[in-house]
Order: C-alpha cells, then structure tokens, then sequence
C-alpha cells in the first residue's frame, strides 16, 4: 500500500484540489476514488457464529455455486475490479456444510460439473461460465483459487441417486455416504401418539383451531390410507399439513371452535371432489350403458376385473369386463391385448402364466389342447400389470367348464403357477370403484370384491364402504387360492383331486377336466388318418 501511494501520489493532489483527472488513468477506472484500490473485500463472514456453517443453496446455478465477477459501466464501457468478487455457496459453506436439491442442481446448466470439478480438486476456481464452456477468451479478473473443505449434502428423489449411480462415474467416488429415508412407519401405539403430537405441533405452527380427539384419530386414519397399509403410517408432513389446514377451514365455517372428525370427513371429500372429474364420467358412461358393466346375473366366461388409474396425485378404481373364449387349438392363450400391442409385459407374463397352470392342473398326462382367447372389452388404451390375472383365470375356467359367474362379483389379484392368489396394489380404490358402481345401481346384498387374502392388512376403505360391509349390503371376500374364488364366483365347489389325482363328479375343476379331455381326444381323431380316404 505505502508503494502504491508514493506512485500514484499526483493522483491524490489532483483529488484533493479538485483538478481534471486525465482519463485512461488508474483513478478514472475505478470510479475517481483513488481509495477504492486500499478497500478490503470480505466477500464471507463468519464472525460470530460459533460453528461450522449450515448453507441451503435454493437455486444452486453455476454462478451462485461458484461466485462470479460482476461488473459495472464506465463511460460506455465494462468494467470491474476487486471489490466486485461476489462469493458463491461454495465459499459461504467452506469449512462446514452445503445442503444441495439434486434435482435443482442437475437443472442448472453446468453448475454439476463445476461442483464436481471443485470437490475433485478441492478448491474453488471463481470463473465466468463463459470461460468454463470455452465459449468466450475476452480476458477478465481471474482472483486466485481458494482452497476448498467442506461436506455437500446432496437431497432428492431415489430414483436420482440410482441414475447418479448407475451413469456419472464420479459420483460415487465423491458421493460415498447414502442414507435412504422411507416415507411410511409402523402403526405402534407409541408411533401413533407421536403422531397425534406431530398433529399438535403442526396445528401450533400453522396458528390452527385445536383438534379433538376424533379429529386427531380420524387424521390418522387418512395417514394410515395415504401410506396404502392399515399396519403403516404416512412419514410425508406436508400431505398431512394441507389436510389440517382444510379441515381447520371447515370447522371454521361451522363456527366450531375444535376441529372434529366430521371437518376432516368434509375436507377429504373436498379433496376427492376436486379431482374427481375424469372417475364421474367414467362411471357415467358405464350408468348410461356406453360402457357395458354388469352388476347382476350370471355370464359364461365372464368376469368383472378392476383396474387402477392414477392422475397425479389422485387414484381410482375403475371396473373392466374381462371375457375369454375357448375352443379346439394347441395349448396356445392369446392374449388379444399383447396381439395388438396394447398389452405391457407385466400383463403379458401373467396371461404366460395361466397356459402354465392350466396344462400343470388339468392335462399332466394329455397334450394342452384348447385355444383361448382373453381380452379386455371396451379397451383402447395401454394395460399393463398382472393384477386382472387371477380374473382372466377365472373367466378361462368358467368357459371351458361352462360354468356361469355371477356378475354382482368383482376380482382383483395375481395368481402364480400353483393357482395362489397374490397381492396387488390400489386395492381399496379397487374396491371403492366397483362399490360406488353398485351403490348408483342399488346395493343388493349380493355385490362385493374378491382380493387377495394377503392385501387383508391394507385395506383402509372410505366410511359409505364400511357401513355398507357391516352392514351386510356389500361383501369383500379375502381368498388366498383360486379355488376358493371360483367357488365363490360360481357358487359350486370347486373340488379337491383324490389318491389318483381325479377331482370329485359335478366339481368345477371335474367339468374342467373332462372339457380338456374332449378337447385332446377331438385333437386325436383331427390327426389320425382316415383309412377310407386311402391313408390321407
């Protein structure tokens, strides 16, 4: 400093008598403050705060990661200086911590390969992004590189840190410690009065109306629905805090001064109101016919099958008639959906899997002689998942044994090769769809849905569903093999094989049985030659 004055000292006479300064020179560059170059610039302070720094970075662009030098016009021009170094998250975070959204971060253009470039070489580099990209060789101020320590806590979906994983070969030698948070818990009696109290502290928060006991039981009822399981509880605060909110609304407009379990009744149906739109005119066109659904009867070869749609944030069930044909052929299933590429291959395996079991079932010692057809009526869009597996099965076996299934029955599940009925997903929107089809047409007493025994301990159904069971209005029939379904769906035993394998006479696997029979011996008499055609 003392060398810099006794050069520039004209500079300082001149200022002082408030003479011309002469452009092109040192004062003029830096705005005519001869003291401006003696400046100190404390671009991060950390005075004060007694430990390692915490930084959330909110928008983590290559700039605010890195810094950058900013600049300033002069009579036309760009310019800058020292002071005009701006520090970065990097440099706010070095020597404790920086929490990063992965996915904020991959979206900003070069900002990921700069964290890396600083992490790897453990130091920050501030410069231009245009110099970073080789897009630009305007020279400009280069301030040193600062020697870099510091913890980056990376935060964000799975399924980021799995492509992270599996494609950028640097991240797992500068990402090296993971911690997967899951986002259900079980449903203790210690897990549920801590969430009765996360309710409290939510509700204290947000300046809410306090919540009675039923309210607060009646929320814990919807997280235990959000996380899909009865035995489970939601972990995502902020679902179970727009709930509070709304329900808070509602007692509001009741003038209530506590927030009961008839405010969160109404604010969930609010929330299923809102989005319930596309579900209306999908059970409309079905009331009105367009769409053919039975709820009453008996069809051969027939079956009602659910299906999930899921829009966002919002699912529903929507019911689907599922029929099968059978005639004369070679053992062969076709599934009509995969023919047409309207099948995925999750569907497509579980179609596999019932040739599978029919020819394991009913023809060990003959050749598989049938040719069935299975299909989806009034699909025209993609299906995939084998949930409607155990449904097609049962259709196929209603037409070979030319037994009728009750149409007041729906089904859901997947079935293995040894016939076990398997557990699906979606199943209490499964169950409220057909449900809320066999409410508009009039509950009968003879309706419900048969689902996989093991989906038992995630059913968490809408309160019009529960009355409607208790009541004996609808039924929801848990069965573990296929067996037990078809009985249930046929009304006749299904029939259990004897010491030599054969199922009882007047069962539904006997009728099964002696059809495949016919089939193979029909098989047999087409393949034999006939002698009075001379051998042809």
């Amino acid at each position: 400093v003392k060398a810099d004055v006794a050069e520039h000292v004209d500079e300082f006479t001149r200022q002082k008598e408030g003479g011309p300064v002469p452009p092109g020179i040192a004062g003029v560059q830096l705005g005519q403050q001869p003291f401006r170059r003696y400046r100190v610039n404390l671009i991060v302070d950390h005075a004060g705060i007694g430990q390692a720094p915490v930084v959330y970075e909110d928008e983590p662009s290559y700039p605010n990661l890195i810094g950058r030098v900013v600049h300033r016009s002069e009579l036309g021009a760009l310019v800058t200086d020292f002071d005009l170094i701006k520090a970065g998250a990097l440099h706010q975070a070095n020597g404790g911590y920086l929490v990063l959204d992965a996915r904020k971060l991959l979206l900003q253009p070069f900002a990921w390969e700069g964290l890396k470039r600083a992490l790897s070489g453990g130091r920050i580099k501030i410069e231009p992004l245009g110099h970073a990209a080789g897009l630009v060789s305007t020279v400009a101020l280069e301030p040193e590189p600062i020697p870099l320590r510091l913890k980056v806590v990376l935060i964000g979906e799975p399924n980021i840190y799995y492509l992270l994983a599996a494609h950028d070969q640097d991240f797992g030698e500068l990402f090296k410690v993971a911690a997967d948070f899951g986002d259900r818990m079980d449903r203790t009696p210690d897990a549920s009065q801590a969430f009765a109290r996360q309710v409290a502290t939510l509700v204290r928060r947000d300046g809410l109306r306090a919540f009675d006991r039923g309210g607060v039981a009646r929320v814990v009822e919807e997280a235990a629905r959000m996380a899909r399981d009865a035995e489970k509880l939601t972990a995502q605060v902020d679902r179970i805090a727009d709930l509070l909110r709304e329900a808070d609304h509602f007692a509001g407009q009741n003038a209530n001064k506590l927030v009961s379990s008839a405010d969160v009744d109404r604010a969930v149906e609010a929330r299923v109101r809102r989005h319930d739109r596309l579900r209306e005119q999908m059970q409309d066109q079905v009331e009105r016919g367009t769409i053919l659904i039975d709820t009453a009867g008996e069809v051969v070869g027939q079956v009602n099958g659910l299906s999930v749609i899921t829009l966002g944030s919002y699912a529903f069930g929507r019911p689907s008639r599922i029929t099968a044909r059978v005639r004369l052929g070679r053992g062969e299933v076709v599934d009509i959906e995969r023919e047409v590429e309207l099948g995925g291959p999750t569907h497509s395996k579980g179609v596999l899997i019932l040739g599978a079991y029919l020819g394991a079932r009913y023809a060990r010692e003959q050749p598989l002689s049938l040719s069935a057809s299975l299909v989806f009526e009034q699909s025209y869009g993609g299906i995939d998942g084998d949930s409607a597996s155990s449904a097609e099965l049962y259709a196929l076996i209603s037409a070979l044994a030319e037994v009728p299934i009750g149409q007041s029955l729906a089904v859901t599940g997947s079935v293995n090769q040894r016939g076990q009925v398997q557990a699906i997903g979606g199943v209490n929107e499964k169950i409220e769809g057909f449900f809320a089809l066999c409410q508009a047409r009039g509950l009968t007493g003879d309706q419900g849905v048969l689902i996989p025994a093991s989906n038992v301990k995630h059913l968490m159904l809408r309160r019009p569903v529960v009355e409607a069971v208790e009541a004996g209005r609808f039924h929801v029939y848990p069965v573990e093999t296929i067996d037990q379904g078809i009985a249930l769906l046929t009304g006749l035993d299904a029939g259990e094989p004897d010491a030599d394998g054969r199922f009882p006479e007047g069962s539904v696997n006997r009728r099964v049985e002696d059809r495949l029979s016919e089939l193979a011996e029909q098989r047999r008499r087409f393949g034999t030659p006939d002698p009075a055609a001379g051998g042809r």
